[in-house]
């Protein structure tokens, strides 16, 4: 059981401290979190075969977290929660849950159930299309369309975009994108500046004030995931400057008259 990993997100210290310790028993590799942002560093740094995760957190809705994590890599994903009505056992499990525990529960339940699900386990496949809503990541044709339209982009853009995308919003140093994105091993970090700019100029509406790819000072730059929310497509919002320019031109012009 030593190449399982598994993440354990349960904002009470005494309970996940708890799982962990019965789980490394069963020689299982364990990784704890205590918060939502904590979780998808976790996450995204280990890669879990198994979630366990409790569906109230401090700092987030555990739903939209496991929305999160089913939309990445497919972990198995089971749900922890005080909540045992059957609105809520639905609600876990339609976000992605493959088992929903109510609390309290016994160990050996929990244990039963976690080893049921490992049982489950195939030989992972990557996914072949990421839907982040106005932006879609095609894995398999390797293209993306954001906002309505293709962007073409270079092999390594896609790589940098495809990572910084996964990440969910949490910002990336350079190293790690390089660590990630990067085939090979590349000493020089400002390699990932001159790539970001690239991208930039094909996917933000002004370069200049970029505000999909947000460079974090001092770390060094994550994809904010609020923005594709917007219902005002790139194409839309360039007309409306357009017509801006216009109406401002046309207003300059008569007032010379």
């Amino acid at each position: 059981m030593g190449s399982v990993c598994i993440e354990i997100i349960e904002g009470n210290p005494h309970l996940r401290s708890l799982l962990g310790w019965h789980l490394q028993q069963l020689e299982y590799r364990v990784h704890q979190a205590a918060s939502i942002y904590q979780a998808r560093e976790v996450f995204l740094s280990h890669q879990p075969t198994l979630v366990i995760l409790d569906a109230d957190l401090p700092d987030g809705d555990g739903i939209e977290f496991c929305r999160w994590l089913h939309r990445q890599q497919q972990p198995l994903i089971l749900m922890l929660s005080a909540r045992n009505t059957e609105a809520d056992i639905v609600a876990g499990l339609k976000a992605g849950a493959d088992d929903y525990l109510s609390k309290p529960f016994g160990m050996q339940e929990f244990l039963a159930r976690v080893e049921a699900l490992i049982r489950r386990q195939r030989t992972p496949t990557a996914p072949a299309y990421l839907d982040y809503g106005t932006l879609q990541i095609d894995l398999v044709q390797r293209r993306v369309r954001f906002q309505g339209e293709f962007i073409d982009l270079t092999p390594q853009e896609f790589s940098l975009l495809y990572v910084l995308a996964q990440a969910g919003g949490v910002p990336l140093s350079r190293s790690e994108l390089l660590r990630r994105a990067w085939p090979d091993a590349i000493d020089n970090p400002r390699t990932i500046d001159t790539h970001v700019l690239s991208l930039r100029k094909k996917v933000e509406l002004d370069p200049r004030q970029p505000n999909l790819i947000q460079t974090i000072r001092n770390v060094g730059y994550r994809f904010n995931m609020e923005i594709l929310n917007t219902n005002i497509s790139q194409s839309q919002t360039t007309k409306l400057a357009r017509e801006r320019f216009n109406n401002q031109r046309s207003t300059l012009t008569s007032s010379q008259v």
